[in-house]
């Protein structure tokens, strides 16, 4: 599995290299994933790893939230068969949590930010996100 978290990660490294330079070290949790091969990639970038305390999902709490939110709001409600639906659920995800899902540190706000549709500028329509598991509700003139 280190191979396979390596090989994405050299994927991934052309969009990613510009982005390196500014990183200093790599907090990761324990898992098996992050093998030798791992390892010895993240050295070579001149990155340091602080692994977490084992059993201690706590000192991540960020990324601990974000999984949950996605396996609750997302995963829990259907069945995935392979990587590629995977991918395409959790991108949905996070376009629907960027433009449209609020947020209280924003002041409910979306972080992309939304225009106020004045009462005048039509009926309230429910736009699914999703799947329908959420909804966007805007102005639509009929």
């Amino acid at each position: 599995m280190s191979t396979w978290t390596s090989r994405r990660r050299a994927i991934g490294r052309s969009a990613v290299t510009r982005d390196v330079r500014d990183l200093s070290y790599l907090l990761r949790d324990r898992d098996g994933i992050y093998g030798r091969y791992f390892r010895r990639r993240v050295s070579r970038m001149g990155i340091d790893e602080v692994p977490i305390a084992a059993r201690s999902p706590w000192q991540s709490p960020y990324v601990e939230r974000l999984i949950g939110s996605i396996r609750r709001e997302r995963l829990d409600h259907m069945i995935v068969l392979n990587q590629q639906p995977l991918l395409r659920i959790i991108a949905s995800y996070l376009r629907y949590c960027h433009s449209v899902q609020t947020h209280l540190s924003l002041d409910k706000h979306a972080p992309e930010g939304r225009r106020v549709q004045p009462p005048d500028a039509g009926k309230v329509v429910a736009l699914p996100h999703l799947g329908g598991l959420h909804h966007e509700y805007i102005r639509f003139a009929a």
